[in-house]
């Protein structure tokens, strides 16, 4: 019983607000407010307007961000899990997650200091000549943006990649070694697809940050550049309650039916490992 209730109290906080984001999105916007209904009026104007198209091309920036996070953070991972002593394994995890210790509006604007064409980044290309004015495209571009979004959610995704393969029997790795496979082919046929679990939680993890990002798109893609949650704001500043809690409704489905699946498709202990008495 004592288990049972703080499962409670977690998942009504979940799934309250949702249930009560669900129930506005089919109200009536009413001058500056709304009223109870049941229409899909939201619904219509989402799927056939522009905001329907900013929900595409944030399914895009998401996938192929996370794509490169993905990149990024598995080598990282790897290394750690099979490459750093176990006592310096905390430390060099410590380091990761050290960026998630300066506020997240200032690393934001940080980069767009940095990325200006009287940034540090441009001074030092006309300083050694690599080009004679500075470059337009480094801020207010998908270049920013996707430096932005890899930054901000990339080490977080080390965490359960390593912590995946750090669970990893050993005696499979040594088994395929005695059969006479090369340490590539030990890696594509044991190492990655045991570590999967930790990829996909780990690909959940950057797909919704960057899909339900704000800050970033806003202050590195310039006042233009619109995002899901970008819409979703607009949608609140002209207080059209019920056309936001619609899409966000929406993002919410997609994130929980993702959940569904990876926790579905793979055994919780294969991610987690050692840590849950996996033998």
């Amino acid at each position: 019983m004592s288990q049972i209730i703080p499962l409670i109290i977690i998942s009504g906080m979940i799934i309250f607000p949702f249930i009560l984001t669900l129930v506005i999105s089919f109200w009536s916007k009413k001058g500056f407010g709304m009223v109870p209904d049941f229409t899909l009026k939201s619904y219509e104007i989402f799927l056939s307007g522009p905001r329907f198209e900013v929900l595409k091309f944030s399914i895009w920036i998401s996938i192929s961000s996370t794509t490169m996070m993905l990149l990024v953070a598995y080598p990282l991972a790897f290394i750690i899990a099979t490459k750093v002593k176990q006592n310096f394994t905390r430390l060099v995890l410590f380091l990761f997650a050290a960026p998630f210790l300066v506020n997240y509006f200032i690393r934001t604007f940080s980069w767009a200091d940095i990325l200006a064409r009287n940034g540090t980044i441009n001074n030092l290309i006309v300083y050694l000549k690599f080009s004679d004015k500075p470059i337009d495209w480094l801020l207010y571009s998908n270049f920013a943006v996707y430096l932005g979004l890899i930054s901000a959610y990339m080490p977080f995704m080390i965490f359960p990649i390593w912590l995946s393969l750090s669970g990893i029997d050993r005696r499979y790795v040594e088994a395929s070694w005695m059969l006479g496979a090369s340490p590539a082919r030990t890696f594509w046929r044991v190492i990655f697809p045991l570590s999967l679990p930790g990829v996909i939680a780990a690909a959940i993890f950057g797909f919704v940050g960057a899909f339900g990002e704000v800050a970033v798109s806003k202050i590195l893609g310039g006042t233009g550049y619109q995002l899901i949650g970008n819409a979703v704001i607009s949608s609140l500043n002209v207080l059209n309650f019920p056309l936001a809690a619609a899409l966000s409704s929406i993002t919410t489905m997609l994130m929980f039916g993702l959940l569904f699946l990876w926790y579905n498709l793979f055994d919780i202990r294969l991610f987690l490992g050692k840590t849950v008495g996996r033998n």
